[in-house]
C-alpha cells in the first residue's frame, strides 16, 4: 500500500514516524532498536503484533498497535488517505484510564434442559468435566441407559433467574424417574415450583428462551437440538466454563443521583425501559443495577440524564478526548469532509476487514470508530463529533441487532432535530444496517457530500455526560451555519423546559421538594416558584406530584439556558400574620381559605372572631386559642357510642 508520510506527519506532528517495507522481517532490527529507547511506540499494522509483542518482552512503557492496512491502506483510496492515517495513529495515542472488573465463579454444575435422547448424550459428553444434571421437558417414549452416571429427571422451567455462577429456576412438573424403569422412562409423581440451583444452564430444549436478550446472558448457553454443528459449539463452551472468571463492571452507579423516585412517584424510568437483560430494578428513590447480570449495552449510561449512570468502557470523556484527536488531526493533515463511522469489534471489524480484502475498501473520508457497544455511545458524543468537525456519522449496526437499539434510535432522533435546528442540510447522522460487506460499501458510497463546520472546535473536557453535552451543544451552536436559541426535540428527550399553568397554581411548592435536580427552586422570603432550565432532566417528577396538574413537559434546547439565572414562573403577596406581621403562607390561599369558611362551617360562624386565626402564623394561632380557651369542639353534641355485639345481643333479648 502506498503511505502519504507528508500528510500523517502534517497530522502527527508530535510524534516522529518511520517507514518501513519489511518490518517484520528483513528490518526486525529497527523495531528492535525502538523497543529499547523509553516513550511510547505505535505500530502501524496488526499483522504481526504477536511478534512484535515477544520482541519488545517487558518493555516498561509496553507497546500499542493500529490497524492502518484495512481500516486505510487496502483501499480504492488508499492513496489518498493519509489523513485517516494519521488521524487513526493519534487516536490510537490517547490512554484508556483501567475500568473495574466483576469476578464471577463457577463450581461446574451444569443443567441440561433437554426434550430427548439428545439432552442425555450431551450429558455423557459433558459427564466428565462438568457436575451434570439432565431434565427433560415433558419426554414421549426414551430408553433409560443401562447405568445412572448423571441425574435425568422431567420438568418444565416456569421461570428462570440469575447469572452466571447463580442460577435459580422455578420448576413445574418436576419428577424423579423409578429405577425400576425398562423399556421407557416411567416418573414419580409430579409436584410444582421445586426451586433448582446451578452455575450454568445448557438449553436444548427448542422452545423460547429461559431469558431476554439470552445472547448476553453469562453463562446461559442455547442451541437447537436439530443442529448437531450449534450443540457442539455450545458443549465445547459450557466445558471449560469452571473456576473464577472477569468481566468488566460495565456502569458505575451514583444512586443520590438518580431522578427515579421520590415520595412513591415514579419519576425517570428511561434506564428500566431501555436494559435488555433485566439488570436494572427499582430500588427505593433510585434504581439498582444488578453488575453480574449487566452485558454492557451501556443504553442506561447513554439515557441517564442526571449522570447516576456512567458508562466505564471507556468514560463518556475519554471517548470524547479519542474523537477529538482523532478528528483534528485529520483536519491538521488536510482531510476533508470526514465521516465517522462507529462500529463494535465482533461485527464491525470483520466486516470492514472484509471489505478491504474483497473490496473496494473504506472511502478515504469515513474514519472507522470502534466502540465496545453502540448503544453506549450518547448524544454528547455525537454533538462533539459534529463540533470537532465531522461531515456525518453513521452507526454499522447487524442487519439483525442481539437486543433492541431503541436507545440508539433515540439519541439519533435527539441529534437529528438539533443538527437540522441549528441548519446543517442532508442526512447528517444515521444507521447502515448489515452483515455484508459490499452491502457496506455500496451505502457508505451512496452517501453525499456534506460540508463539514468551517473551523472545528478544540475544546477539551472531563467528568460527567451532562457536562460533556452541555460544553458540546454550546460551541456547535457556536459553529452552527444558522444558530438559533431554542430548538424543539422529540417527546422524552432529557432536556427541555416546564410549562405552569399560573392561573391554577397555588405555589404549595410540592413540586420544589420532590426536584431531584434543584431545576424547580423557591424562596426563603417571599412566596414564589423559581425554574432553572439548564438543570431541568425532564424527569416528570415536578408533573406526577402537583397536585392541581398544572405543570406539563416540553422537551426543547435553549442555548441561552447556561447562561441564564433562575426564571421566576410564579410570586405572589405573602399572608402576613395579623397578631405579630410574620409572613406565613401565599395571601390569595389564605383569603381563599377564609372566604369559603366563613359562614360556611360552624367553627368559622359569621363575623365571629375565630376567623382571624386563619390569617395568624403557626406560632400565635397556638397562642391565642390558649388564651382564649378555644375548644373546637364546643356545642357540639356528644356522638352516640358504637354499637357492640352486646348491645345486638341485648336487643334481641328484649324482643323475645
Amino acid at each position: 500500500m502506498r503511505l502519504d508520510t507528508a500528510a500523517i506527519r502534517r497530522g502527527c506532528p508530535s510524534c516522529e514516524i518511520k517507514t518501513f517495507r519489511h518490518l517484520c522481517g528483513a528490518e526486525l532490527e529497527h523495531f528492535r532498536s525502538a523497543a529499547k529507547a523509553g516513550g511510547a511506540l505505535t505500530v502501524a499494522c496488526t499483522q504481526q503484533a504477536a511478534q512484535f509483542t515477544d520482541e519488545a518482552a517487558e518493555r516498561p512503557d509496553g507497546i500499542g498497535f493500529v490497524n492502518l492496512r484495512e481500516t486505510a491502506g487496502w483501499s480504492r483510496d488508499g492513496a489518498n488517505a493519509g489523513a485517516k492515517m494519521a488521524a487513526l495513529l493519534t487516536a490510537a495515542a490517547v490512554p484508556a484510564p483501567d475500568y473495574p472488573l466483576v469476578t464471577l465463579t463457577s463450581d461446574g454444575i451444569v443443567l441440561i434442559y433437554g426434550r430427548d435422547e439428545t439432552a442425555i448424550e450431551v450429558g455423557r459428553m459433558l459427564a466428565d468435566h462438568l457436575d451434570v444434571t439432565v431434565m427433560l421437558n415433558q419426554p414421549t417414549d426414551i430408553t433409560p441407559p443401562a447405568a445412572t452416571v448423571f441425574p435425568i429427571v422431567k420438568g418444565t422451567i416456569r421461570n428462570a433467574r440469575g447469572h452466571f455462577g447463580a442460577f435459580e429456576l422455578t420448576i413445574d412438573d418436576y419428577a424423579k424417574p423409578r429405577p425400576s424403569s425398562r423399556d421407557r422412562f416411567v416418573f414419580e409423581s409430579p409436584r410444582d415450583g421445586t426451586t433448582s440451583r446451578c452455575n450454568l444452564v445448557l438449553d436444548l430444549s427448542g422452545g423460547m428462551p429461559l431469558f431476554p436478550a439470552h445472547d448476553m446472558r453469562d453463562g446461559y448457553l442455547r442451541a437447537d437440538p436439530r443442529e448437531p454443528a450449534a450443540v457442539l459449539r455450545a458443549v465445547l463452551s459450557a466445558r471449560d466454563l469452571v473456576g473464577s472468571f472477569d468481566k468488566p463492571k460495565y456502569v458505575d452507579f451514583t444512586p443520590g443521583l438518580c431522578a427515579h423516585s421520590r415520595s412513591k412517584l415514579t419519576g425517570c424510568h428511561r434506564c428500566l425501559d431501555l436494559c435488555p437483560t433485566g439488570a436494572i430494578t427499582p430500588a427505593g428513590d433510585h434504581v439498582a443495577i444488578n453488575a453480574d447480570v449487566c452485558a454492557g449495552c451501556g443504553q442506561c449510561a447513554a439515557a441517564c440524564p442526571t449522570g447516576a449512570a456512567s458508562y466505564a468502557l471507556p468514560p463518556a470523556d475519554t471517548q470524547l478526548q479519542t474523537l477529538r484527536a482523532m478528528l483534528l488531526a485529520y483536519h491538521a493533515a488536510d482531510g476533508t469532509h470526514p465521516m465517522l463511522l462507529l462500529h463494535d469489534s465482533p461485527h464491525g471489524t470483520p466486516l470492514i476487514d472484509a471489505l478491504a480484502r474483497h473490496g473496494d475498501g473504506l472511502p478515504a473520508n469515513v474514519l472507522p470508530f470502534g466502540v465496545n457497544e453502540l448503544t453506549q455511545v450518547g448524544l454528547e458524543a455525537v454533538v462533539g463529533a459534529f463540533a470537532y468537525g465531522a461531515s456525518a456519522v453513521r452507526f454499522l449496526l447487524r442487519a439483525k441487532p442481539r437486543h433492541e437499539v431503541t436507545g440508539l434510535s433515540q439519541t439519533i432522533a435527539m441529534a437529528d432535530a438539533i443538527l437540522t435546528g441549528l441548519g446543517f442540510d442532508g442526512c447528517r447522522v444515521a444507521t447502515i444496517e448489515t452483515d455484508d460487506p459490499d452491502a457496506l460499501g455500496a451505502q457508505l458510497g451512496a452517501i453525499e457530500t456534506l460540508a463539514a463546520v468551517q473551523t472545528p472546535a478544540t475544546f477539551r473536557t472531563v467528568g460527567k455526560r451532562g457536562d460533556l453535552l452541555r460544553f458540546a451543544l454550546s460551541e456547535l451552536h457556536r459553529l452552527a451555519p444558522m444558530p438559533v436559541d431554542v430548538v424543539a426535540l422529540p417527546q422524552g428527550a432529557p432536556l427541555g423546559t416546564i410549562s405552569v399553568n399560573t392561573g391554577g397554581c397555588t405555589l404549595c411548592l410540592s413540586c420544589v421538594s420532590v426536584c431531584p435536580t434543584g431545576a424547580l427552586r423557591d424562596d426563603p422570603e417571599r412566596p414564589v416558584l423559581k425554574f432553572v432550565e439548564d438543570a431541568c432532566v425532564q424527569c416528570g417528577l415536578c408533573q406526577s406530584t402537583c397536585p392541581e396538574k398544572v405543570i406539563t413537559l416540553r422537551p426543547q434546547i435553549d442555548f441561552r439556558a447556561a447562561r441564564a439565572s433562575a426564571v421566576a414562573i410564579k410570586e405572589e403577596e405573602p399572608a402576613l400574620c395579623v397578631r405579630c406581621g410574620t409572613p406565613f403562607g401565599v395571601k390569595s390561599t389564605i383569603d381563599r381559605v377564609a372566604a369559603k369558611l366563613e359562614g360556611q362551617h360552624w367553627m368559622y360562624p359569621a363575623e365571629d372572631k375565630r376567623l382571624e386565626i386563619l390569617r395568624m402564623c403557626a406560632d400565635c394561632r397556638a397562642i391565642v386559642m390558649t388564651e382564649q380557651q378555644f375548644d373546637p369542639f364546643a356545642g357540639v353534641p356528644e356522638r352516640a357510642p358504637p354499637r357492640t355485639a352486646d348491645d345486638y345481643s341485648r336487643h334481641r333479648d328484649n324482643k323475645n
